[in-house]
C-alpha cells in the first residue's frame, strides 16, 4: 500500500465479502465482446486499453457495489491516473518536506490539484453508496439480500470502527482507501495481464502448451472457464508465476525502517535506518534462478506436489507482493484475476504476432514497470467456441 498510516484500516477491512466471481464473469464477458467486436476481423489490436477498462470496471463494481456509467469510469480513471503519475516526480517532497515543498512548489501544487480532483470524483460516489446503504438497512436485512444488494468495499469502510479513533473513517480516509484499492488492482493487474499475453504471443509454443492443458480440463465444453477449473491447471499457474518473476511490477519495494538496531546476517541495520528491498534483482539472481533472463514457466512445475511459496513465509526467492505482515492484501484477488482472465483469453482466442512487428519486451518505469511499446497482436477467435 502506498500510505503506510492507512494499512491497519486496510487490513481490518480486507476480509470484506463480495460477489467477486460474479463481477469477474461480467468483466470477462465484456472484454471478450470488445475483442470480438473489432472493426475488421484479424486486424491488429492494441489490447492494453481493453485490459485497463475491464479491470477498472471489475474493481469499481467491487468497490462501490454498482456498475458505473461510461462517463463515470472515464472521469474516475483520469483522476486516479493523474494522482498515480504525480507520485514519482513529487517523491522528493518526503525528504525534509518543510523545505522541499518550497523548492518544488509547482510539483506540490500539481499534487494538491490532482488530489482535489480525485476527491471531487470519489466523494459523490461514496455519498451515493452511503445513502443507498442507509435506505436498504431501513428496509431490514432480509429485504436487503432479497433484491440482490451486493456488499461492497465502501460498505465495509463505512461500517469500520477504529479503536484508535473511537469512531468511523471520515470521507477523506475512505477516498485514500478507495484510491489504493482501485489503483492497486487496476494498474498492476492490467499491466501483469499485458506482460503475460505478450510472452504468449512472442513464444507460441508456451501458448500452445497452455491451450492443450486447458483443453484437457475443459474437454469439448464451449463454456467459460470457472474457478474450480483453474485449480486443475498447474501450467497456467506456472505461466502467471513466471511473469511475476521475469517482469516485476516494481524493481524495489516501498522503503521500510527499523525501530531499533537490528543485526541481519552479520550486518548491523541502525535504528531508524531505511531499508530497500531490490525485488527486481532478487527475481533475476542467477544464483537462485537458472537462466534468469529466459521466460520458462516450467521452472515452477514442482513434481512433489508442493506449491511454490509466493508469500515468502518460508524461503524467499522472489517477493512480488511483499512478505510478512505487510504483504499485499490483494494477493489472492490478483492471482485469481490473472489466472481467470489468462485462461479464458487463451481458451477463446488464439494470440498471434503481427507480421514484421516483433513483440518488444523492453521495460519502461512509470509507477510500475510497464511495456515500453504496448502489445500489438492479432486476436483470432477459436471458431469452435466463438
Amino acid at each position: 500500500m502506498a500510505h503506510p498510516e492507512m494499512q491497519p484500516h486496510c487490513r481490518n477491512s480486507s476480509s470484506f465479502s463480495c460477489k467477486i466471481l460474479l463481477a469477474c464473469t461480467q468483466a470477462l464477458q465484456n472484454l471478450l465482446e470488445l475483442l470480438k467486436s473489432q472493426p475488421r476481423y484479424g486486424d491488429p489490436v492494441h489490447v492494453m486499453d481493453h485490459f485497463l477498462h475491464s479491470m477498472f470496471s471489475l474493481l469499481a463494481l467491487m468497490c462501490f457495489g454498482d456498475k458505473l456509467e461510461e462517463n463515470q469510469i472515464k472521469d474516475t480513471m483520469t483522476a486516479l491516473r493523474r494522482v498515480l503519475m504525480s507520485f514519482a516526480p513529487t517523491s522528493l517532497l518526503n525528504i525534509c518536506p518543510t523545505f522541499t515543498r518550497i523548492i518544488f512548489r509547482k510539483q506540490w501544487e500539481e499534487l494538491l490539484q490532482a488530489r482535489e480532483l480525485l476527491e471531487d470524483v470519489l466523494i459523490p460516489l461514496i455519498r451515493q453508496r452511503k445513502k443507498l446503504k442507509e435506505e436498504k438497512l431501513s428496509k431490514g436485512q432480509q429485504e436487503q439480500h432479497k433484491d440482490g444488494y451486493i456488499l461492497s468495499y465502501v460498505d465495509t469502510l463505512l461500517d469500520l470502527q477504529l479503536s484508535e479513533k473511537k469512531g468511523n473513517l471520515d470521507e477523506k480516509e475512505i477516498v485514500d482507501l478507495c484510491s489504493e484499492f482501485l489503483n492497486g488492482g487496476t494498474d498492476s493487474t492490467s499491466t501483469a495481464l499485458q506482460w503475460i499475453m505478450a510472452n504468449l504471443v512472442k513464444y507460441p509454443h508456451i501458448q500452445e502448451k497452455l491451450f492443450l492443458e486447458i483443453k484437457e480440463v475443459m474437454g469439448d465444453s464451449e463454456d467459460m472457464i470457472k474457478e474450480d477449473d483453474l485449480q486443475k491447471m498447474s501450467y497456467l499457474k506456472a505461466v502467471v508465476l513466471e511473469r511475476l518473476r521475469r517482469h516485476s511490477l516494481g524493481k524495489f519495494s516501498f522503503p521500510h525502517a527499523v525501530l531499533e538496531d537490528v543485526v541481519l546476517d552479520g550486518y548491523v541495520v541502525p535504528k531508524n535506518g531505511t531499508v530497500n528491498f531490490m525485488i527486481g534483482q532478487m527475481a533475476m539472481d542467477p544464483k537462485v534462478w537458472e537462466n534468469p533472463m529466459a521466460f520458462v514457466p516450467e521452472r515452477f512445475l514442482i513434481n512433489d506436489g508442493k506449491v511454490f511459496d509466493i508469500t515468502g513465509s518460508g524461503e524467499i526467492k522472489m517477493m512480488p507482493f511483499g512478505a510478512g505482515r505487510r504483504i499485499c492484501p490483494g494477493l489472492g484477488l490478483a492471482m485469481l484475476n490473472l489466472e481467470y482472465f489468462v485462461a479464458n483469453l487463451v481458451w477463446f482466442f488464439e494470440w498471434k504476432i503481427v507480421d514484421r512487428v516483433d513483440v518488444d519486451l523492453e521495460e519502461k518505469h512509470e509507477f510500475t514497470v510497464v511495456m515500453k511499446n504496448p502489445l500489438l497482436a492479432h486476436v483470432c477467435p477459436r471458431l469452435t467456441r466463438i
